[in-house]
């Protein structure tokens, strides 16, 4: 089975860009270590924790519409409900909590166990 590590998506409204073009289809990529770590050292994240979804979905578009690269600016300037879709997008295909098959040792009932985010 191979991993998806890229989703599409359509924005509800689209970004506008400076010559006024829409742009609604794009691609975002699933997040690694580093793309979580990295916006913790942003000034701007340091001084405004909600920052951090802004810098974050800039490393993780990888298009939108015609545009080849995301910035903070883009981002930033997507009306609410883009934003907060990408925001429930970037936390549905990473999500990190992991269902496993265990057994009890004891009685030999099986069932589902949830293991939920690290730090939890």
């Amino acid at each position: 089975m191979e991993l998806k590590t890229e989703y599409e998506f359509t924005l509800p409204k689209g970004y506008i860009d400076k010559e006024g073009n829409l742009h609604k289809q794009g691609v975002m990529r699933l997040a690694n270590a580093k793309d979580e770590i990295i916006p913790l050292t942003d000034p701007r994240v340091m001084r405004n924790k909600a920052f951090m979804i802004i810098v974050l979905l800039a490393r993780v578009v990888k298009r939108l519409g015609t545009m080849e690269s995301m910035n903070t600016g883009v981002i930033e300037n997507l009306f609410a409900a883009d934003l907060r879709y990408l925001e429930e997008l970037y936390n549905r295909i990473n999500e990190d909590e992991v269902s496993v098959r265990i057994k009890c040792p004891s009685c030999g009932h099986g069932f589902e166990k949830e293991f939920g985010s690290l730090g939890e």
